[in-house]
């Protein structure tokens, strides 16, 4: 049966036909994937495998943008970039000093002969510029030699590199400083990408695959203030070459250029006739202070802070961290060792964080305060508004002052509470109490009074109030490293009682903060309640002069209180004693302040003064403070008046400047024309 042909035909062409089918199925199948893959390849792997292509094809060279400027509210720059040709230095790898030295001898030459006389560098400089003791970087960091190279320089470079061993000649933006110094430390300053500043607060910008975005080894880059905060705002974007190349890599084709974009201009709130006055207003009054043979004198009065800030705006219209430095020595973005140390003790912006005086000696630096101080009596108009909300007193409440209020049990632990100067005021009401600046008053009818009310809680009573009003919270400034001062009297409860810590906080002994919380402070005093955000930038503007961005007031948070109630402390404050102030064409509401402070067993007293303006609708508020400066009326309030009277002089306080300014000349680099005080107490 097996050998019938008939059948074997059958079977053979069965198997045949099953054999034909699976090739016609097996290339369907082969086809169908060829089709998918070659789908994929040229719709989902298609733009990729192109720029691989490209990439293999090409080579991109980073153009360095050129940095937005920063100017003050009228116009004048105080930061400004300019793109230039700079020739840097690499030292060769077991190259000898006197080889570098003779190089030097050569640059010298080649730039006496080919470059500008106007940016001609020494020989001296050239050496110094070379770093070769690495006082300013390690040994593969290129050194710039000069910027600004002429075209004649540039060209002999270029021809003769072989002469020349580690040289090279980079494209790049050069950041350079108002001469005057303006506002130095809320400017901020730069450093190099490469140089650190990428591990810290620059490491995620390494990440981006972005070429234009991409940050560049010797890039400068905010690492301070303003030039920080607005970081992304004043870079711009990369440039880029693009060379075609060979299968060897070598560049066969001109490049197709992509021009770099400029980065963005900040113009300040900052106006710069108060900030300048207000930095001269303070180191004049440092001079006085270390040098008057006077019973005012403050020998160890070595630094002053001072903000001025618009009521109704939150506006900074001056800040002011003195001294000050020249922040052109960053040029570079780098410094050496010697250069750091002569800055490092003003390098910080004190109105915002702790800052000691210009102390070489650690030890000699731990005995004197920071620049967070205690209120002092500049708490006390807060603490009568506290006070009166909590229904511990009323406006026509009263008060005998003997000069002394006593807490705690018969002993040696009882304490007294006194007046500066030992005096004693006799019977006060609420406003009398602040403008007499009452101790007593303010422990025995506020501190006392509040823990009396409410033993358990009246701490976290008096926490909510005082942060309301910006102290010991972030005023949203934005600032870098800003501080939100120190609370003392959670830590005065736990190691001593409730009772105390109200009570040394009634009078501005618990809580130690900073300038510009202060002037918050003191702003939301005068708006009635409005606490404002601080605002340093009015616009942003492109490289075009078109308006990018523009700032408007913010209320972080508001406080309402009886209107008698502001009424009562404004009075107080109306008639604190100072004579410097009875001569002013407008009315001042002001605040002394002398926080008393232990530091390394001593107790040093820092000067602390708080002030707005006009009294009958402020405009503006002054906080200023200066550590171991004395009675706030002998220290600090002849700095706020000088301040108050530029505001008034510049801006006015009734909307019009007393002394208007000239009209903007050309800016070269941007184009644009746009002393006794009667101290009546603590």
């Amino acid at each position: 049966m097996e050998n019938d042909p008939q059948k074997r035909e059958i079977s053979r062409r069965r198997n045949f036909s099953f054999r034909l089918n699976m090739f016609f199925f097996s290339t369907f199948f082969l086809f169908s994937v060829l089709i998918v893959r070659l789908a994929i390849l040229q719709f989902v792997e298609g733009p990729s495998l192109r720029e691989e292509e490209e990439k293999r094809g090409t080579t991109k060279v980073l153009i360095p943008p050129i940095r937005g400027n920063i100017y003050d509210s009228g116009g004048k720059a105080i930061a400004y970039s300019t793109s230039t040709q700079s020739l840097y230095y690499s030292i060769e790898p077991g190259e000898k000093k006197e080889d570098s030295i003779a190089t030097a001898q050569k640059l010298f030459d080649v730039f006496q002969k080919r470059g500008d006389p106007a940016v001609g560098v020494t020989l001296e400089q050239i050496v110094k510029n070379m770093d070769l003791d690495y006082k300013k970087n390690t040994v593969s960091v290129p050194r710039r030699i000069k910027s600004g190279l002429t075209p004649a320089e540039i060209a002999y470079f270029m021809e003769s590199r072989d002469l020349f061993k580690g040289i090279d000649i980079v494209e790049e933006s050069i950041r350079h400083y108002d001469t005057s110094h303006t506002a130095v430390q809320l400017v901020g300053y730069l450093k190099k990408f490469g140089g650190g500043a990428e591990n810290g607060l620059y490491k995620d910008k390494a990440k981006t695959d972005d070429a234009r975005l991409k940050y560049l080894q010797q890039e400068d880059v905010g690492y301070d203030g303003l030039e920080f905060m607005y970081q992304d705002v004043l870079r711009g974007k990369n440039g880029l070459k693009v060379y075609p190349v060979n299968a060897v890599s070598r560049i066969i084709g001109p490049p197709v250029v992509t021009t770099p974009e400029k980065g963005d201009n900040i113009y300040l709130t900052i106006n710069r006739e108060v900030q300048e006055e207000t930095e001269k207003a303070i180191m004049d009054q440092l001079q006085y202070l270390r040098t008057t043979p006077t019973d005012k004198r403050a020998p160890n009065a070595r630094t002053g802070y001072a903000v001025a800030m618009e009521v109704k705006t939150g506006k900074v219209i001056a800040m002011a961290s003195m001294p000050d430095y020249d922040p052109n020595i960053w040029e570079g973005g780098s410094i050496s060792t010697e250069d750091y140390n002569a800055i490092k003790y003003v390098l910080q912006n004190g109105t915002i964080s702790s800052v000691i005086g210009p102390y070489d000696d650690p030890k000699e630096q731990r005995k004197h305060p920071s620049s967070i101080v205690f209120l002092g009596s500049t708490q006390k108009p807060l603490s009568v508004l506290i006070g009166l909300n909590e229904k511990l007193f009323t406006t026509t409440s009263t008060y005998v002052d003997t000069g002394s209020f006593f807490y705690g049990k018969e002993g040696p632990t009882r304490r007294r509470i006194g007046n500066a100067k030992g005096h004693a005021y006799g019977k006060l009401d609420p406003a009398l109490a602040i403008s007499r600046s009452s101790n007593p008053f303010m422990a025995k009818m506020i501190g006392d009074a509040l823990y009396r009310k409410d033993p358990k809680n009246g701490v976290d009573i008096w926490d909510q109030y005082v942060k309301q009003f910006g102290l010991g919270v972030d005023t949203g400034s934005g600032l870098l490293n800003e501080s939100r001062g120190v609370i003392g009297y959670f830590h005065e409860q736990e190691a001593a009682s409730s009772q105390s810590a109200l009570i040394l906080a009634s009078f501005g002994q618990m809580g130690r903060y900073t300038t510009l919380q202060l002037a918050q402070y003191a702003a939301t005093l005068a708006s009635h309640g409005k606490r404002m955000k601080p605002q340093f930038v009015k616009e942003i503007r492109d490289a075009d002069g078109n308006v990018v961005q523009k700032f408007q007031p913010e209320v972080l948070n508001a406080i309402t209180f009886p209107d008698a109630y502001w009424k009562e402390i404004e009075t107080g404050m109306l008639n604190v004693k100072l004579a410097d102030f009875n001569d002013l064409p407008y009315k001042v509401l002001r605040k002394t302040g002398t926080s008393q402070q232990q530091v390394s067993g001593k107790t040093v007293e820092n000067s602390v003064f708080i002030a707005s303006a006009p009294a009958e609708d402020p405009v503006i508020a002054v906080a200023v403070v200066i550590p171991e400066g004395g009675f706030g009326a002998d220290g600090a309030a002849p700095v706020a008046r000088k301040i108050l009277n530029a505001y008034d002089d510049h801006i006015g306080m009734y909307g019009v400047p007393k002394k208007p300014a000239a009209p903007p000349a050309g800016n070269a680099a941007t184009g644009n024309t746009a002393a006794g005080n009667a101290a009546a107490g603590m």
